[in-house]
């Protein structure tokens, strides 16, 4: 089949979920398909890893996206119905090009990623497949209403009213919809104004990238966060670990570091490692380095939907994990058998110091996890899962 696929980034190198998800698929539907990748770019920098790209594809273009702050999305988003966050991503250049590309090419299937890339494709009959790799309204939603910006706080919630209603605008006008976990599906579900096609697509993880690490074993305890900064509900989810959760595990293990680590992290993320045994490592150049090290990886993550890459790359390294059920939504966890599950900050902490005395609980929930991971979440098997929708919804 001939697809035509768009992201809001370019999916290299691998520093998002987003960015993994969309090449490890690339890289797998290649070889049954012909694709041609549609992408924005932040920096002309960023062409210099089209080449790994255009391994996988027939043709890729990218296009810039204008800075977050430029006047012309402040302007977009003050008089017009579009929400700040699709603004973005509205572009004239990418509209047209895609415009051209379809009255050029016998497509046979649009794979757009994320709704707010929707607005620059034009009104069409090739089928639509839209990848929903979380509902982005619920995160921002959260953001605003726990806001400390009072005078702003009205123009916040606005916002988030007008993404919430394109969003659930570009789900009805997709062909199809994908999500990463039932739980997605099935909100969404509750949300539609008419039924919707929906498959749950989960996200994956590379098991033989981090089978070449082996674990160490540190001097101390490391407790590992990991996430990328510019998605609000990680810097959420860093602040709470650090503020409720990490003081009552170094009441009971004096010893143990807490590693915060990903992309992006704003200052009040930094200011974090002001606490006893906090390092705030940002990003690294391998992941693996830090996953080998860790002792527990402790993602609390309190809002927002989709699933954690982070929780199935820790499996994948046979990282124990403490976690949220929110942090394990869409993975197929038994709590107390793949990872220990809580909600509290109390009961976190205590799992959490479970883990790190317990060598037994250790090598339970780190083989558990990884076999789990391998037998469900490896990229060929999810490919495999798309492949299918493909040959469904395409008009070949």
């Amino acid at each position: 089949m001939k697809i035509l696929m768009l992201t809001p980034y370019l999916p290299y190198p691998l520093l998002s979920g987003g960015q993994i998800r969309s090449y490890n698929l690339l890289k797998n539907l290649s070889r049954k398909h012909d694709i041609t990748l549609f992408s924005f770019i932040r920096k002309n920098e960023e062409k210099a890893h089209l080449p790994e790209l255009q391994k996988f594809c027939r043709k890729v273009v990218v296009f810039k996206r204008r800075p977050a702050w430029d006047i012309r999305n402040l302007i977009i988003s003050g008089l017009t119905a579009y929400p700040f966050l699709v603004a973005i991503y509205i572009s004239h250049t990418l509209r047209t090009q895609v415009t051209k590309e379809l009255q050029e090419n016998d497509y046979d299937l649009i794979h757009a990623e994320t709704f707010y890339v929707m607005p620059n494709i034009p009104k069409t009959n090739i089928p639509i497949l839209l990848v929903e790799q979380t509902i982005e309204y619920l995160g921002y939603q959260t953001f605003a209403q726990k806001s400390r910006l009072n005078p702003l706080k009205p123009l916040l919630l606005f916002d988030v009213a007008k993404i919430k209603f394109w969003e659930k605008y570009y789900w009805k006008q997709a062909s199809r919809l994908v999500t990463m976990s039932k739980e997605d599906k099935e909100f969404i579900q509750n949300q539609g104004a008419r039924p919707l096609k929906i498959d749950v697509v989960a996200n994956g993880v590379d098991i033989e990238f981090f089978e070449r690490n082996a674990r160490q074993k540190p001097e101390a305890p490391i407790v590992l966060f990991v996430g990328n900064f510019k998605w609000l509900p990680n810097k959420d989810a860093a602040l709470f670990l650090a503020r409720d959760i990490w003081p009552r595990i170094r009441k009971l293990k004096p010893n143990a570091r807490l590693w915060i680590v990903g992309a992006n992290p704003t200052q009040e993320i930094l200011n974090l490692q002001k606490s006893p045994g906090v390092t705030v490592l940002g990003d690294v150049p391998d992941i693996r380095d830090v996953f080998s090290k860790a002792s527990v990886m402790l993602s609390p993550v309190r809002n927002g939907r989709g699933t954690r890459y982070k929780i199935l790359e820790s499996m994948a390294a046979e990282v124990p994990v403490v976690a949220t059920r929110l942090s394990v939504e869409g993975i197929a966890i038994k709590p107390g058998v793949h990872a220990l599950v809580s909600d509290e900050a109390e009961t976190l902490a205590q799992n959490t110091v479970e883990v790190l005395e317990s060598p037994s609980l250790q090598k339970t929930l780190s083989q558990n996890g990884k076999k789990l991971v391998a037998e469900n979440y490896n990229w060929q098997k999810i490919s495999k899962k798309l492949d299918s929708i493909y040959l469904k919804l395409g008009k070949s």
